[in-house]
């Protein structure tokens, strides 16, 4: 599925409140330029059976105390299934999500600081970081060139 066509996915799905679909629209093209960064247009994320996506915490080496919480966005259903099956005790399930809608969940998401987008199958050298703060910031940027009028004002 190509960005216009997860754009309109994503606005169609949209509550009909009068706010989130203008939102999506306001919203749309710092999605895409990210997007347009990848390789894919979708990525398999790993889920608990409760539709929970499965968060990592990682440490610095240098400095432990420094952590970061990240959901890694694989290339291949099979290498979301290798890396669920790697000493993971719960049972999780790796669902296939457009990759505009992954970045879009992201700006919802507090808890989490980074996307990590895997590239390549079987290399977990290769990937693009995403992160939250980046994601909202390139946002904020989309929402200052719109005029006042098109974007409502009670936007959080």
């Amino acid at each position: 599925m190509d960005l216009e066509a997860q754009i309109q996915l994503l606005i169609d799905n949209a509550p009909h409140d009068g706010i989130t679909p203008q939102l999506v629209t306001a919203i749309a093209p710092a999605l895409k330029a990210i997007a347009h960064h990848l390789s894919h247009p979708q990525y398999y994320i790993l889920q608990s059976v409760e539709s929970e996506w499965v968060l990592t915490t990682l440490s610095n080496r240098a400095n432990p105390g420094l952590e970061k919480r990240v959901i890694y966005a694989f290339p291949t259903l099979k290498d979301a299934s290798l890396a669920s099956s790697a000493g993971v005790e719960e049972q999780l399930i790796a669902t296939d999500i457009p990759v505009t809608h992954i970045l879009f969940q992201l700006v919802a998401l507090e808890s989490v600081d980074s996307i990590v987008f895997l590239e390549t199958s079987g290399m977990s050298t290769n990937a693009v970081e995403v992160r939250r703060s980046d994601l909202q910031n390139r946002i904020q940027q989309q929402l200052k060139k719109r005029s006042p009028r098109q974007v409502p004002p009670d936007i959080a």
